[in-house]
């Protein structure tokens, strides 16, 4: 049971880009630090499983069994939170997509006429500065990491509950607190892997002048993984 679980966590993870792509375009985005990154990732992964473990834990002290879970109002309620975790990952990306897109354009090269005092006209081309947009500064304090680690607590572990109550009945708390420690760890492991490996590949890729349009392509990835949830299940 065991290494089923372990398993499960780690295909459950790679199988669904909602568990790192967030942070691999948000971290490319708005220039994370890689510890940063790590400990985004890693107290999201947390609060990932944490939230199933304390429903899973609360089900198999009242004494349900596995096989009474599928079909039952928690197993609804359950499906409720990953709708709620997948439409507000949409609306994060959404907000974000649209902020990306509104800074990218401020920050495009634009023309200004100028008349001097001797009658001569000319046109000049100039652009922005990134510092006069600075919601978002590099190394500064955002929302986005903390409006992630809300929706990963509300995104649930789908196999993560029935496997507790199959090892509760099988071995008792001990099997509990052995499989989920083994879930987690696997699933918690998996999304900073990913991500990491992910990071290094992406930032081996340059650019250039679209590098102003990251924020937007973050936005527009989340909202996409918002909609594959709902969609496919993922």
């Amino acid at each position: 049971m065991v290494w089923t679980a372990a398993a499960l966590g780690c295909l459950h993870t790679v199988l669904g880009p909602d568990h790192y792509l967030p942070f691999v375009m948000l971290a490319r985005a708005e220039k994370w630090s890689r510890p940063r990154t790590a400990a985004v990732t890693f107290l999201c992964g947390l609060g990932h499983v944490g939230s199933s473990v304390v429903i899973g834990a609360a089900l198999a002290g009242m004494g349900m069994a596995v096989s009474g879970w599928s079909g039952s109002r928690w197993a609804e309620l359950h499906g409720l939170r990953g709708a709620i975790a997948a439409w507000a990952l949409m609306g994060l990306g959404a907000a974000y997509g649209v902020w990306g897109l509104v800074r990218a354009r401020r920050g495009l090269p634009h023309r200004h006429p100028h008349l001097h005092e001797d009658g001569m006209a000319h046109v000049h081309e100039h652009g922005h500065a990134a510092e006069h947009l600075h919601p978002h500064r590099a190394g500064g304090k955002t929302w986005s990491p903390w409006v992630l680690f809300i929706v990963f607590v509300f995104g649930p572990c789908e196999s993560l509950i029935p496997l507790m109550l199959a090892s509760w009945a099988a071995a008792g708390w001990a099997g509990i607190v052995l499989t989920t420690a083994a879930f987690s760890v696997t699933t918690v492991a998996t999304i900073m892997a990913v991500t990491g490996l992910l990071l290094v590949g992406v930032g081996r890729i340059p650019l250039g002048p679209l590098d102003r349009y990251a924020h937007a392509a973050a936005g527009g990835s989340l909202a996409l993984c918002g909609a594959a949830i709902l969609c496919l299940g993922l």
